[in-house]
């Protein structure tokens, strides 16, 4: 390594906590009791697919999943075993990281019908939106989508990438640095932030910077969910160290370049999870049930669950360790278990969890 470059990766350490060798740690010891037996996986739905990224449940129980690299949404009616293709999102510009990436269901959707989509374009990253009709048959497509907020930098890593509404009724976004440090400390890029946007893709009422940022120093935000009295917890790429599950705070500064995991600054927002190792982690999904967090990890190949209580998480716990490679997302489904998207499989797989006891 050059001595600038290590210079430099010295000083990035230094803001750090934890090492390579350690285990992953919670911002509390909680009771052993709480710890989450999850249930075997039911079923494993053999669907071809093609590094999916994202998926949601319709009303009526067909998921929909977003394909990162073909830019396709696919759908898997209620009961049924086979994906369809409802179509390709136009504008969507696959390289590296990026493409057709993070979906979410407007939750007005018997109403409006809007699917809320977020991808790489030629020149950003943005969010669009687009109706999903059904015939009298019940057949689905797809209206011509609308594009409602651009400008997200992007990169061929660290797009960010993940979308969903919050209990407030408004979208939350997730934007990666794009390889560009001087964005996530900044209060008025898009790189390195949640966002969070009204549902034609303006910036929300009562955000702390008066703009479209809910909050900043993020590295890469992979996961977005709410716990039971509606904070907000995300899930955050790490560097070579220090994989993240943190508590978001409006206006919070989560550190990055400056600092990863829980070092104890006061001008930042430690993270209530820090994975040592991103070789056990780099966290991708993530679901909220009950006092339980549910991450999917990509390197690390496993299911994570964390025990939480109040505005602090226990010591997590790891599931299916390498059995079934990396786990993109986790979904909750209809019936109360969970779908885990697979990725890099060739061809990807989803796997069928029933509801925890």
């Amino acid at each position: 390594m050059p001595a600038a470059a290590a210079a430099c990766l010295a000083l990035l350490l230094a803001g750090c906590t934890g090492g390579p060798g350690g285990g992953p740690t919670g911002s509390t010891t909680l009771p052993e009791a709480t710890e989450v037996r999850v249930p075997d996986v039911a079923e494993r739905l053999e669907l071809q697919l093609d590094i999916p990224w994202s998926a949601v449940f319709l009303p009526d129980g067909t998921a929909i999943i977003s394909e990162r690299d073909t830019a396709f949404l696919k759908a898997v009616p209620a009961g049924d075993r086979k994906a369809v293709t409802l179509g390709e999102v136009p504008g969507v510009a696959p390289a590296g990281e990026g493409g057709l990436l993070g979906l979410a269901l407007s939750p007005g959707f018997a109403a409006d019908r809007y699917l809320y989509m977020y991808f790489t374009a030629r020149e950003d990253n943005r969010v669009a939106r687009v109706r999903v009709q059904e015939s009298r048959g019940g057949t689905l497509s797809l209206d011509e989508p609308e594009t409602i907020f651009t400008g997200i930098p992007k990169a061929n890593t660290h797009n960010g990438g993940r979308i969903r509404f919050g209990p407030d009724g408004f979208l939350y976004v997730g934007t990666g640095d794009s390889q560009r440090r001087d964005q996530p400390q900044d209060p008025q890029a898009l790189g390195g932030k949640i966002l969070r946007l009204t549902a034609d893709g303006r910036p929300a009422p009562g955000n702390p910077f008066g703009n479209a940022i809910y909050s900043l120093g993020h590295r890469n935000v992979q996961g977005l969910a709410w716990d039971s009295a509606g904070r907000l917890w995300s899930s955050e790429f790490g560097p070579d160290v220090n994989d993240e599950l943190n508590l978001i705070v409006p206006g919070g500064n989560y550190g990055w370049p400056a600092v990863t995991g829980a070092p104890g600054r006061p001008e930042f927002q430690d993270a209530k999870v820090v994975w040592p190792s991103t070789g056990e982690a780099s966290p991708s999904g993530l679901e909220i049930v009950g006092s339980t967090a549910y991450l999917g990890a990509l390197r690390g190949q496993r299911l994570w669950t964390v025990p939480l209580e109040g505005a602090e998480a226990g010591t997590p716990v790891a599931h299916f360790t390498r059995q079934f490679g990396r786990i993109r997302d986790v979904v909750r489904t209809p019936e109360g278990g969970f779908w885990l998207l697979t990725n890099n499989e060739n061809p990807d797989f989803v796997l069928v969890l029933p509801p925890p006891a």
